[in-house]
């Protein structure tokens, strides 16, 4: 296993330890719809808004599968990604990272983009080849439906903090691996952290199983709110899948319309 590898499984382990949150660990192949391989391993399950409200266990049980001791506080004090303070450290330390292959291939990291003050963050898969070029999320044809989509809720772009699961470009844009979403979701976790949003809208099969710590598909998280970590989290289609699918642009408008909503209550 390589050091980014542990790296991120230490900080997940450390989410589950202090939050119960935590990214679904597939079996070596993608997150979501069509991914290929071994049934998905959950770090932690998920847990319900009455069983976040009652005593924790003292000691989690281990995850099947999943064979290594609890960290240190030592580590996790030197953990870069928890000691970056502001949205600009996050995205030096994404400048840097190397930590799965995607850094092999990459033109320009893209860790995502926004006010520090944001209330609403969208979250997609990762950057296509536009963002790749530019360094920006959500820049191509996809991204400029994402636009709309805002403007259509009143909410205009610059007002949003727009990022991705994954930094880096994928390969002809496939779905992120296991080992580049655990690799590179403590810099998601912690922009979260950071900017403590009042809403995220998470766009895509693979931002919303990541996010929800689950393998459901997208249809069947639609319609409803979800939450990480008490921030409420809302499902709908990627803007690519948009531009494939118009159909989907009407159902797409009531998840946002949920969103919106959400921000004025």
């Amino acid at each position: 296993m390589s050091d980014g590898q542990t790296l991120a499984r230490v900080y997940l382990q450390q989410q589950r330890l202090l939050c119960g949150d935590a990214v679904i660990l597939p079996g070596g192949s993608g997150l979501g719809p069509g991914a290929s391989g071994t049934p998905a391993r959950a770090v932690a399950p998920a847990r319900s808004d009455s069983a976040a409200s009652g005593p924790s266990p003292q000691a989690p049980a281990p995850s099947p599968g999943l064979s290594f001791d609890p960290p240190s506080g030592d580590l996790f004090a030197a953990d870069p990604v928890q000691q970056a303070h502001t949205l600009a450290d996050v995205a030096a330390l994404v400048a840097e990272c190397t930590k799965c292959k995607l850094c092999e291939s990459r033109t320009h990291t893209v860790p995502g983009e926004g006010p520090g003050d944001a209330r609403l963050v969208v979250i997609g898969e990762g950057p296509g080849r536009t963002e790749d070029e530019t360094g920006r999320p959500f820049v191509g044809k996809a991204g400029e439906l994402l636009t709309k989509i805002l403007a259509a809720i009143d909410f205009p772009r610059e007002r949003v903090f727009i990022c991705n699961v994954v930094k880096c470009r994928p390969p002809e844009n496939r779905l992120p691996q296991y080992d580049e979403i655990a690799a590179c979701v403590p810099y998601l976790f912690r922009q979260l952290e950071i900017l403590a949003p009042k809403v995220i809208l998470a766009m895509g099969g693979t931002a919303a199983q990541t996010m929800l710590n689950t393998k459901q598909s997208l249809g069947a998280l639609r319609n409803q709110v979800h939450r990480f970590r008490g921030i409420p989290v809302i499902v709908t289609y990627h803007p690519a899948a948009l531009l494939r699918n118009p159909n989907w642009k009407r159902p797409t408008w009531d998840d946002v319309r949920i969103a919106r909503r959400l921000l004025d209550g």
